[in-house]
């Protein structure tokens, strides 16, 4: 029963990957230190966004509040600026 549940499992990463709209880089994101979110625009003219901390904590996957896109950020944690 085991085996199903990790075959389950595998499905669900694979439907979550088939909804990342694009790959960006952190450089052609835009960086708010009042906010410390990261943002780039989506199709549906809303923002893509990203916390700092969540990034620092090995997470990629921003979200577009109002329509659920997402984009993978690729980045260094070194790159990242300092935490205040």
């Amino acid at each position: 029963m085991s085996d199903e549940s990790e075959n389950t499992t595998a499905k669900m990463v694979d439907t979550s990957e088939a909804r990342i709209y694009d790959e960006i880089e952190i450089e052609d994101m835009t960086y708010d230190p009042v906010t410390q979110l990261y943002t780039y625009p989506c199709p549906c003219g809303d923002r893509f966004e990203i916390n700092i901390e969540d990034l620092r904590d090995g997470e990629e996957i921003a979200i577009c509040p109002s329509c659920s896109l997402m984009i993978r950020v690729i980045y260094e944690v070194e790159e990242l600026p300092a935490a205040a």
